[in-house]
C-alpha cells in the first residue's frame, strides 16, 4: 500500500506559489494572499516564453491572475502583473517566473501523459494474462486491485527516479534564483523610498 501511495505522488497536483483564491465568472481566480501581487496592464515589455492563454485582466488590476488547472499538467496557468514602471530587474524576475511556469507545465504534461499510457498498457497486459477483456459484458471496465497496481507504481517510480531527481534539482535552482532576485527588488524599492524620504526631509 505504501508503494501505491508513492506511485500516486507522480501526479503532481501542486502549483508553485499557489494560494487560496476566489473563483471569478471568467474562470480565472485572484489569489487571496497579497504576496501574489499581479495581473496585468498592457506594457511594451514581454517575455519570450510561450503563452497558454490569451486572457488579459482589466487595466486597473494590480495582481497576478491564476486560472483553472490545465487538464494535462494539473497546474494552474498564471498571468503575471506588469507594473507601469517596471524596472529591468523586475522584468527579469517576471520573465524567469514565467519561464519556470512553462518549464514546469511541460515537464508534468509529459510525465502525466507517460504515466497514463504506461498505466493503461500495464492494466491491459495483466487483464489479458487473466483471460479478461478490458470491459465485462455489462460494459464496465475491469480493474486491478491495489496490490497489483503497486507493482506498476513502484516500477514507474524506479524507471523515472533519475528524471525526477534532475527535475527536483532544477526546480530548487530556479526557485532559489527567483527568491534571490525578488529580495533584490524589495531592497531596491526600500532604498528608493529611503532616498525619497531623505530628499524630502532635506528640503524642509
Amino acid at each position: 500500500m505504501a508503494s501505491t501511495a508513492a506511485g500516486c505522488s507522480t501526479w503532481r497536483l501542486f502549483c508553485p506559489f499557489t494560494h487560496p483564491a476566489a473563483l471569478c465568472s471568467n474562470g480565472f481566480v485572484v489569489p487571496v494572499s497579497l504576496s501574489r501581487r499581479c495581473a496585468s496592464k498592457p506594457a511594451p515589455q514581454r517575455c519570450k516564453s510561450p503563452k497558454r492563454s490569451n486572457f488579459r485582466p482589466t487595466p486597473d488590476s494590480t495582481h497576478d491572475w491564476v486560472g483553472p488547472p490545465n487538464p494535462l499538467s494539473n497546474l494552474r496557468p498564471i498571468v503575471y502583473h506588469i507594473s507601469e514602471n517596471e524596472t529591468e530587474l523586475e522584468k527579469r524576475v517576471r520573465c524567469l517566473r514565467q519561464e519556470t511556469e512553462d518549464w514546469n507545465h511541460k515537464f508534468w504534461t509529459e510525465q502525466n501523459i507517460s504515466f497514463s499510457k504506461e498505466k493503461d498498457a500495464f492494466i491491459i497486459s495483466k487483464l489479458k494474462a487473466k483471460g479478461l477483456s478490458i470491459r465485462d459484458k455489462q460494459g464496465h471496465r475491469h480493474s486491478l486491485n491495489s496490490e497489483e497496481m503497486a507493482v506498476f507504481y513502484k516500477s514507474f517510480l524506479d524507471k523515472n527516479r533519475i528524471r525526477h531527481a534532475n527535475y527536483n534539482k532544477e526546480w530548487y535552482r530556479r526557485n532559489f534564483t527567483i527568491t534571490l532576485l525578488m529580495a533584490q527588488v524589495t531592497l531596491h524599492k526600500a532604498w528608493q523610498r529611503t532616498i525619497k524620504r531623505w530628499s524630502a526631509a532635506s528640503k524642509t
